[in-house]
């Protein structure tokens, strides 16, 4: 037994320090919450100061793309001297502070693992708020690519065949197993989950190079493509049209696939004549290789249900696309 107490205590020894016998933290806890909830550890002071209201302002904003208002981020407020044990293990926090130094910084797996934490400090509120201000745009950014991951580590636990896809167009996605192949043809894939109330879909095809033009058409090329194309393949009953929602323009952004350029579309569809709308988020993914753009695309149908998380698993999923 006491040869058995030695043999772990060199265990410790050896994994608690580095080469120059500094020691190190080697075990960090599994983290915990759920996607897009976010712990903002901060006083309760400055929570109802100004500095609150502009990290609400930011963090809260609602989400694009959506046909109802939902936030970015959920957030649950915690004072610092609350934030110790269990409370460290949310996968990602914002912590602010009155501090000497100014300062953005972004700390991975500081307590858990793994993590994604921003720590901001400044003398005063006015340098917070200038700070968040400033900042908001790559604090979304590190906490959103944390999510997308996390929710791309929660798919790959089970996920769906997609051999007939990669033969036909050559690309390759993690998609969760729940799903299944509503249609498919030589031109045109749809993927489906079925929730309690409606469903959650993604579509790939792909068009020529040339269908999508210059910067000062590029939205209407996409809004005509998505009708032309999903209008005529997509099956609505009652001689309705699947087709982009009329009454407001997309979002449109330059973004990425698997290292290549894509316009990166947010909007919502609707049926012609129907009562069914929802969410949609489309990657045009140039692969000038084989002179097309790849076309690929999440919608929901959900009408009695919040949208944001699943448009946010169908974005992880189109993110984790491999072009062959």
């Amino acid at each position: 037994m006491k040869s058995f107490y030695l043999f772990l205590l060199a265990i410790l020894v050896l994994f608690s320090c580095n080469e120059s016998g500094e020691k190190k933290t080697v075990y960090k806890p599994e983290s915990y919450g759920n996607i897009n909830n976010l712990q903002v550890v901060i006083s309760n002071e400055l929570w109802n100061s100004d500095v609150g209201e502009e990290i609400r302002n930011y963090l809260a904003a609602p989400t694009h793309g959506l046909p109802q208002d939902e936030p970015i981020f959920s957030m649950s407020q915690l004072p610092p001297s609350t934030f110790s044990g269990f409370a460290r293990k949310n996968r990602i926090f914002l912590h602010v502070s009155i501090g000497e130094e100014v300062s953005v910084r972004i700390a991975q797996d500081a307590y858990a693992r793994p993590q994604t934490g921003i720590i901001i400090t400044a003398p005063s509120e006015e340098e917070i708020i200038a700070l968040i201000i400033k900042e908001s745009e790559r604090v979304i950014s590190a906490l959103k690519a944390s999510e997308i991951k996390e929710r791309q580590r929660r798919t790959s636990l089970s996920t769906m065949r997609t051999d007939s896809l990669k033969y036909r167009f050559g690309v390759d996605m993690k998609i969760p197993s729940a799903y299944h192949i509503a249609a498919n043809s030589e031109d045109f894939f749809w993927i489906r989950k079925e929730l309690k109330s409606g469903s959650t879909n993604i579509i790939v095809y792909e068009v020529p190079q040339e269908l999508i033009g210059k910067e000062t058409t590029i939205v209407g090329d996409i809004i005509k493509m998505r009708d032309s194309i999903g209008g005529a393949l997509m099956p609505v009953e009652d001689e309705g049209r699947f087709q982009t929602e009329e009454a407001y323009a997309p979002y449109l952004f330059n973004s990425e696939i698997d290292g290549k350029f894509a316009y990166e579309t947010k909007g919502t569809w609707d049926v012609k004549g129907q009562w069914m709308a929802g969410p949609f988020l489309n990657y045009a993914v140039l692969d000038e290789k084989n002179n097309r753009y790849l076309i690929l695309e999440g919608f929901t149908y959900a009408p009695s249900m919040a949208k944001r998380d699943l448009q946010f698993e169908l974005e992880s999923i189109l993110k984790s696309a491999k072009l062959e």
